[in-house]
């Protein structure tokens, strides 16, 4: 039996920049202004109730179109600290711009509310925090999970004037902001500058390499804190039960995607030539199209049984 075609450097190092660029670039001024004109600012706006994080979306459109960028990242962030990364993230084209009333014109698209989004928090004036911290109040809270969850909750309790400890059992934080968003999706180490930026608020303590239930424990979490927050993210990938699961090339999705996440130079990544994707969900999709961008060739999907 041959061995698996897998090696490293099966692309130039222009082809692995091009790959791995934004998938969305930012708008210019002049697109996020026309973009903006085209809202109708609708006073029972269904793109709202379609946001998971409710953000006033006509408000912040309207103050990008009368160029109050500041007021527009304001009011993003008022509703979701991490409004950067989930404009860049978020499946918009199914939520917010589907609900979008401007799909029920003939020949019109929906407005790009999350390039909009993207552009306000991006473009809003650097300097001091957007928020001001309450005085202390002296109460010590535990926020078990660096990842998306852990740290909104650290941030908006951090405001009230409560001191947060915030743990993650790995060396940086994020979660999956940080290991397991496509590589293209969130690019220039924006996971980390976001995190940078939600921790400027003051009163966030982290605390790296600690884990629920191995070297820490809930009951010790208890006596410690006035409160403690549970933000663990999703478990591990569910094996198959598939003979040579182990075998050379085999790898769960998550982890290959942390990999190439964490990898400070993709040339150095092996890759297969030839690359079966079991599963058919956004995770399989992500990592088949970053493995065809790594220099895969052939691409299958194989849906399992039970979907």
């Amino acid at each position: 039996m041959n061995k698996p075609d897998i090696h490293s450097s099966r692309l130039s190092a222009e082809e692995y920049q091009r790959n791995f660029a934004d998938i969305k670039p930012a708008l210019s001024d002049y697109e996020a202004h026309i973009e903006a004109s085209r809202c109708l600012y609708c006073e029972a706006a269904p793109c709202i109730p379609a946001c998971p994080t409710g953000i006033n979306i006509p408000a912040f459109i309207n103050r990008v179109a009368t160029d109050n960028i500041d007021g527009a990242a304001q009011a993003i962030l008022d509703a979701n600290i991490l409004g950067g990364s989930c404009a860049r993230v978020c499946p918009t084209e199914i939520l917010c711009e589907q609900a979008c009333v401007r799909n029920h014109e003939p020949e019109c698209s929906p407005v790009k509310i999350g390039r909009l989004q993207r552009y306000a928090v991006d473009n809003r004036q650097p300097g001091e925090h957007p928020f001001i911290r309450l005085p202390e109040t002296g109460k010590a809270i535990a926020v078990v999970g660096a990842g998306p969850a852990g740290l909104t909750c650290a941030h908006h309790l951090a405001r009230k004037g409560h001191n947060i400890t915030l743990f993650d059992a790995r060396e940086k934080p994020g979660g999956l902001n940080e290991y397991g968003i496509a590589s293209y999706k969130l690019v220039d180490s924006y996971a980390r500058q976001e995190v940078d930026f939600v921790m400027e608020i003051g009163g966030i303590y982290p605390e790296y390499g600690l884990q629920l239930g191995h070297n820490l424990s809930l009951d010790q979490l208890r006596k410690q804190f006035d409160a403690v927050f549970l933000g663990i993210g999703l478990g591990g990938s569910r094996p198959l039960g598939l003979q040579g699961e182990e075998a050379q090339g085999v790898e769960d999705a998550l982890p290959a995607i942390s990999s190439l996440r964490q990898c400070n130079d993709l040339s150095q990544l092996p890759i297969g030539r030839r690359i079966v994707v079991i599963g058919g969900g956004n995770t399989a999709i992500d990592i088949a199209c970053q493995c065809k961008r790594l220099g895969g060739r052939r691409r299958h999907h194989c849906l399992p049984s039970w979907q």
